[in-house]
């Protein structure tokens, strides 16, 4: 239940920004640094990335037990929002 309304409280503030499903596929590393990928499980864990704003990009994974919170943040990550399917929003700052 909180997942679902956690999911409508982001759409809500980026309408435009956060599609039901995402939709484009992921090729190697783009957009992402090699360390986030490792993070999330390498590239064979990501099914699709999605730049939404300045400061998010969405990932879809296949496995998303792999992700290495402790990892992602000495990446750089600030922060991770996981909703259901596999598919997380993180906040990368400006370099997304």
């Amino acid at each position: 239940m909180f997942d679902k309304l956690q999911q409508a409280f982001w759409k809500a503030l980026t309408p435009d920004m956060v599609p039901d499903e995402a939709n484009i596929t992921a090729d190697a590393v783009a957009g992402l640094n090699a360390e986030i990928v490792a993070a999330l499980g390498g590239v064979d864990n990501l099914k699709s990335q999605q730049p939404l704003a300045l400061t998010r990009v969405r990932v879809t994974l296949h496995d998303a037990a792999c992700v290495d919170r402790q990892a992602l943040s000495m990446a750089g990550v600030s922060g991770v929002m996981c909703l259901e399917g596999g598919v997380l929003h993180l906040i990368t700052g400006l370099r997304a």
